[in-house]
């Protein structure tokens, strides 16, 4: 979808965020990350560093995964975008959600919804077969490989955790991707 309107400074968008459209007036300098927080009151993605380093503003656009701090919000224009208070199915959490809160993938909690919004990103990369820099043998005809520790540290990799959950974190999208349909 094209831009809608646009002056010298400001641009109208039209995004659907988590299966809602939703038209905004932004500054065209104005991120993703800044137009969800401060322009739908979105707060769940965070703003870690601002700098596209820590995955904490990780979102889903398209449902591909995107640190939403360096990804201008005009760029967006006319895409889906999912944030971590649109990942689970109304009352009922998704299991990467689920599996973070039974095997304790969180401390503060600050970088938990880009962790989640990476996860299940992660699981649906997986699951379509895209290999990882972990992954030892990448020819299209062999099988997917298990997702095993090792994937699942080497494609959370852009995820950082200040208090060290990530035992936990990669124990939980291990749960997860038992429980999910391939």
């Amino acid at each position: 979808m094209a831009l809608h309107t646009m002056t010298d400074t400001t641009t109208t968008i039209l995004l659907r965020v988590n299966g809602n459209e939703q038209k905004l007036t932004v500054d065209n300098r104005t991120t993703l990350l800044d137009a969800l927080r401060e322009g739908l009151g979105l707060t769940g993605t965070k703003k870690g560093c601002d700098m596209g380093q820590c995955g904490a503003c990780t979102v889903l656009l398209d449902g591909r995964r995107v640190v939403s701090c360096l990804r201008l919000a005009v760029a967006a224009d006319g895409h889906d975008v999912t944030t971590i208070e649109g990942i689970a199915d109304a009352d009922r959490l998704h299991p990467v959600q689920q599996a973070f809160l039974e095997r304790d993938g969180f401390q503060c909690g600050y970088c938990t919804p880009g962790q989640i919004c990476s996860a299940v990103a992660v699981l649906a990369e997986h699951a379509a077969g895209w290999p990882s820099a972990a992954t030892a043998d990448v020819r299209p005809d062999t099988a997917p490989v298990p997702l095993d520790a090792a994937e699942i540290r080497e494609r959370m990799s852009g995820n950082l955790c200040r208090c060290g959950a990530y035992v936990s974190i990669v124990e939980a999208i291990g749960q997860a991707s038992e429980e999910l349909p391939s």
